[in-house]
């Protein structure tokens, strides 16, 4: 599952985020749906937000117990599940309103995570600008 759901936007933004948090080469495999380089709590997490994204009805209390397994309490479970459908809404909106990420992205976002998002609409050149 394509992070953000296909928008490169979000997909370039949070990449970034996470490259800061962590390092470049991880983000860029988690924006291509692999968990290399995660922990078990993180691996458990990014299987909940993937499945919450991809199909939120085939959840289960085993996933829930999963994340609980590796130190994510309940209040957790609910806050991570809320911004990860928050932001699936605003992808949404982003799609629709054909919001193309920054011109800045080229020179903020890291070249791993760059390569990574081959996916959604490219970024803005520096002269055009959503209408």
């Amino acid at each position: 599952m394509r992070f953000g759901r296909g928008d490169s936007y979000c997909a370039l933004a949070w990449g970034s985020r996470l490259a800061e948090a962590g390092d470049a080469d991880t983000a860029a495999a988690v924006l291509r749906g692999a968990d290399v380089g995660l922990t078990a709590r993180e691996r458990a997490l990014a299987g909940w937000v993937r499945k919450v994204a991809v199909m939120p009805h085939g959840t289960s209390g085993e996933d829930v117990q999963e994340l609980r397994d590796t130190g994510w309490d309940d209040l957790q479970v609910f806050a991570i599940t809320v911004f990860a459908a928050l932001r699936i809404a605003f992808s949404t909106v982003n799609g629709a309103l054909g919001a193309r990420p920054d011109a800045a992205f080229r020179a903020t976002a890291p070249p791993a995570v760059l390569d990574a998002v081959t996916f959604g609409r490219p970024i803005e050149d520096e002269t055009s600008k959503l209408s």
